[in-house]
């Protein structure tokens, strides 16, 4: 190594004892301190390790990597929070309006992403870490549950009829509408059970 890690870490403060995500903190700081690659593949390996222990209860768990039980939750959420949407009228009378209101519908879609975002990574409901990204910018968590959510929107509101593509604005603005809840509930579906 290079550098040595210091030990300013070894107290433990008896208000906030450390949990994973501090450990998987002090793992991220040794990687960023090794140069020797056995070294580095040694950190790694613990990184992995440790993302993968499972404490005892649903939350404090790190989160980590996007899978087919992560899409499954992320589906399953949006389900849950999207199904009253699509019987709901409501539902169309809102997307309709936003229809004549095109910067609603950007400000809709934005808020949207916005919140999916705030819940995986900034709400500390779970500590989820960026493991996969798509391009080399957008997380592959974050893509899967926008991703998935809006599919689901797009299917389910076509499939019981609650849009008319013959207007395909209409269209869009209501499945906006309908999408708010499906990507909310994806984004907890997926990192409430913690997996």
């Amino acid at each position: 190594m290079s550098e040595s890690v210091g030990d300013d870490t070894a107290a433990v403060d008896e208000d906030d004892p450390p949990d994973m995500g501090d450990l998987y903190d002090e793992l991220e700081a040794l990687a960023d301190v090794v140069d020797d690659p056995a070294e580095r593949e040694r950190v790694a390996a613990a990184m992995r390790t440790a993302a993968a222990v499972e404490p005892v209860g649903v939350f404090g768990r790190v989160v980590s990597g996007f899978d087919r039980g992560d899409a499954a939750e992320a589906l399953l959420g949006s389900a849950l929070f999207g199904i009253p949407m699509l019987v709901e009228g409501g539902t169309s009378e809102v997307g309709e309006f936003l229809a004549t209101h095109p910067v609603s519908v950007l400000g809709t879609l934005a808020f949207t992403v916005v919140a999916v975002v705030g819940i995986l990574y900034v709400s500390d409901i779970q500590d989820v870490r960026v493991s996969h990204r798509l391009l080399g910018v957008v997380p592959r968590r974050l893509a899967g549950v926008l991703g998935i959510s809006l599919a689901f929107a797009v299917v389910s509101m076509t499939a019981w009829g609650r849009v008319a593509w013959g207007e395909p604005l209409v269209a869009a603005a209501v499945i906006s509408v309908a999408w708010v809840p499906m990507a909310i509930g994806a984004a907890l579906g997926d990192i409430l059970p913690g997996t």
